[in-house]
């Protein structure tokens, strides 16, 4: 390894109140803000629907549709119809949340429901899910729910020894092959590579053997993609011509695709899990679940919420630490490669001593959550507070906030639209409690009674290890990125080995 030695270009010393990235937003709660009615329209019935759905995926596109009718209302909360609108949702109308004051309303399970609103305003089939609605579709009022979560909480407790070991094998997989593609070409993909390497590490966290040793074969993630594409498909749009958009409109964004499509896909999954993770779901029975059920919702967990969030989240920390340049890669390698040596290899105390890596991984997470939606419905009529005013919302209502317009609120973060390696470092730590990526605050703890991701955790110490693995085996990179579909498409164009 090279001995690197940069000086950090941050403020020294870290950090004070007077410091960049330091601030003390208006608190939640203000009782002297104006209560205004809600601005915008969802205009007339099936019409305006399908004028916000083409606004949103062909018009103006995600980013573009929200960022129109923000400045159109000058409001953070407006109402509007969320996609994909008709046939597919039986009722598109929702009230949209952009601001980091709003944006917890969807949390508080005292006051929303989150009953079959996992992806919004349609739900998938259940046939997808062996019949059942798994644990991300039930309200935590459900009395299924807390036996689920409390399932999957001993489940991650009783992999946790085995959370770095398993992970640091499966990277040195990852990047010898990267280094070796990229050995014989001029760019590499590095979506398929991360796929195959984050699909393998979760089955093998899960059912303790490779995903190549049972009947899904070496392959397995592409087996997973054919039956995850179907469910999350209406939300996206596939970059298809100009004169394509009405023929991909009517095929992927107005009925849903049938379950039965993916049938053998999932019956080959369920087989999997199933003879595989017998010592896991033997556990069932003592939270009260059939074991049939434990295995449907460890697939999802698994495969949706685990894997579904590493094919985003992967690509992203290259993408965003790719356009930061050498001089951030020096400082990173540096910050690693000394605590590594210091405490004598890659343990969960070293990872708890780097802390320009866990702000690097938290300004991702914050600049690009991997899940950008979150939706709720009002259990009675409330009060919503943005910045600036309060508003009604009626019983019943559905609430839809984006998550990557309150991650990035301007009256919250400074220069928010740029990626920050040391944004979230000393004081500045504080500001984590607007970090929303696992629907709930970062600086709150997942439970059995709110919607919390159970493995927020393990997706950030995931997220620690691949950082801590590639400098301790290379210097630095450079690759180019694009959109892709709901994330982004990383190209790695060269890579510098350690001390080379």
């Amino acid at each position: 390894m090279s001995s690197l030695s940069p000086t950090y270009p941050i403020p020294n010393p870290l950090f004070d109140e007077e410091q960049p990235f330091f601030f003390n937003p208006p608190e939640e709660g203000d009782d002297q803000l104006p209560l205004k009615e809600i601005p915008g329209s969802y205009g007339l019935p099936f019409i305006g629907p399908i004028l916000d759905r083409w606004d949103f995926y062909y018009n103006q596109g995600r980013d573009g549709f929200f960022q129109a009718r923000l400045d159109k209302y000058k409001s953070t909360v407006f109402r509007a119809n969320g996609p994909p609108g008709p046939f597919m949702a039986k009722n598109p109308n929702v009230i949209i949340l952009l601001d980091a004051v709003s944006f917890p309303i969807l949390f508080d399970n005292s006051k929303v429901e989150k009953k079959n609103v996992f992806d919004g305003t349609y739900m998938p089939s259940v046939n997808f899910t062996g019949g059942y609605r798994v644990c991300s579709f039930l309200d935590p009022s459900e009395p299924k729910h807390n036996a689920l979560k409390s399932y999957f909480f001993n489940v991650l407790a009783s992999k946790h020894d085995n959370f770095i070991p398993v992970l640091r094998k499966n990277l040195t997989e990852l990047f010898d092959t990267l280094e070796s593609q990229l050995s014989s070409s001029k760019e590499v993909n590095f979506n398929p590579i991360s796929d195959s390497a984050s699909f393998n590490y979760v089955f093998q966290l899960f059912c303790d053997k490779s995903p190549a040793e049972t009947v899904l074969g070496p392959q397995g993630n592409k087996t997973v993609d054919i039956w995850l594409v179907p469910q999350v498909i209406p939300l996206v749009t596939l970059g298809v011509p100009k004169f394509l958009q009405l023929v991909e409109d009517l095929l992927i964004h107005t009925f849903p695709i049938p379950a039965f499509l993916v049938k053998p896909k999932y019956k080959t999954i369920f087989e999997a899990f199933s003879s595989s993770a017998s010592s896991i779901l033997e556990k069932a029975a003592d939270f009260g679940l059939e074991r049939d059920e434990a295995c449907h919702n460890l697939i999802f967990l698994a495969c949706f919420n685990t894997y579904g969030g590493l094919k985003v989240l992967y690509p992203s920390l290259f993408k965003w630490l790719g356009r930061a340049g050498p001089t951030w890669h020096a400082n990173l390698a540096k910050e690693i490669r000394g605590v590594v040596k210091q405490e004598g290899g890659v343990t969960f105390a070293a990872l708890e001593k780097m802390p320009l890596l866990k702000s690097v991984v938290y300004e991702v997470l914050r600049i690009e959550p991997p899940v950008p939606f979150q939706y709720a419905h009002a259990k009675e009529d409330l009060v919503i507070q943005s910045h600036d005013a309060s508003f009604k919302v009626k019983k019943g209502e559905m609430i839809f906030g984006y998550q990557p317009f309150a991650t990035r609120d301007p009256k919250v973060f400074e220069n928010p639209e740029t990626f920050v390696p040391y944004r979230f470092m000393g004081k500045a730590e504080a500001n984590l409690k607007y970090v929303y990526w696992s629907n709930g605050r970062e600086t709150e703890a997942p439970t059995v009674d709110n919607k919390q991701c159970p493995g927020r955790d393990l997706v950030v110490l995931v997220a620690r290890v691949l950082l801590v693995e590639f400098f301790l085996r290379y210097d630095t990179f450079t690759c180019e990125d694009e959109v892709f579909l709901v994330g982004s498409k990383v190209i790695f164009k060269s890579l510098t080995k350690a001390g080379s």
